[in-house]
């Protein structure tokens, strides 16, 4: 490794984790990275660049803060060589691999090459002609007093389904975990190459999602019936679509990788996440 690239959470106190890579890289000559407009209120020895040069030039990406500093990272590191490691500021998320007393061990690990990477999906879209890109979720959402969203779902160019809904969700397997979750949708392996439908408090009759192909062209249509709609990519409004638009979506394997070292799996996270719990009905250890 001859560089890494530090994003930092707008809010949380980074400060020791980056003295922690500092510390770290200085005792093997490799240069450290950060986006000037971020590194400049620590006062640290980080080299500012841009994003799109931390991008490009980084060997490593290390994400410091939660899933939504995560989310960033990735989108720096797509289409890149570079790696993104999460690393773990306050709450536990999903995509954090370390927490920062673990962080020095972790980056020798990766520098020894001793680490797997797991690939993950995007998705793309066109929107007011620009391209957009989620690796959470691209959901076109309900504007208050505009109506609902009224949304036919078509795949390969035939309509399949359509919703009455608050909102409707595409999401990847990564963000299975986030709007998808919240609106009933399944929980799924980062392993697995799918896009996720899901209508969040669906009106209509038929109110199940549905899980399509990485291979399948999906577009959502607004029907006439339906409010004016903001579309949100990660959680972020970046537009909106009225009736009769059209908003064509496509699934992007391997678009960035994140850092694996082995200490969790994802159904660890998961289950401690999202406070999972059995059923009242099945017996504990030691209850007969």
């Amino acid at each position: 490794m001859h560089s890494a690239g530090l994003v930092l959470h707008p809010r949380r106190d980074s400060a020791a984790a980056v003295e922690a890579v500092l510390g770290w890289a200085g005792n093997r000559n490799i240069e450290i990275l950060g986006i000037a407009d971020e590194i400049v209120r620590l006062n640290c020895a980080a080299v500012g660049v841009t994003a799109e040069e931390l991008g490009r030039r980084a060997d490593l990406v290390v994400s410091l803060g939660g899933d939504g500093t995560m989310l960033r990272a990735m989108r720096l590191a797509d289409g890149q060589r570079a790696p993104v490691l999460g690393v773990n500021l306050g709450k536990l998320g999903f995509l954090a691999e370390v927490d920062v007393p673990d962080l020095p061990g972790a980056l020798s690990a990766i520098d020894d090459h001793q680490f797997t990477v797991e690939p993950r999906l995007a998705v793309d879209a066109v929107l007011e002609g620009r391209k957009i890109t989620a690796f959470n979720d691209i959901a076109v959402v309900r504007v208050p007093g505009d109506g609902s969203a009224v949304v036919a779902v078509h795949v390969g160019g035939q309509q399949f389904v359509s919703y009455s809904a608050d909102a409707v969700v595409v999401a990847t397997p990564t963000g299975s975990t986030a709007y998808s979750f919240s609106a009933g949708g399944p929980i799924t392996s980062p392993s697995v190459e799918a896009l996720l439908v899901t209508p969040a408090a669906p009106h209509s009759a038929y109110s199940r999602g549905v899980v399509l192909s990485v291979h399948d062209e999906v577009t959502l249509e607004l029907l006439p019936t339906s409010g004016r709609l903001a579309v949100e990519v990660d959680g972020q409004v970046e537009g909106y679509v009225s009736p009769g638009d059209r908003l064509d979506l496509r699934a992007r394997p391997s678009a960035a990788r994140v850092v694996r070292l082995g200490m969790t799996t994802f159904y660890q996270r998961a289950r401690r996440k999202l406070r999972l719990t059995d059923s009242a009905e099945i017996p504990q250890d030691g209850d007969h």
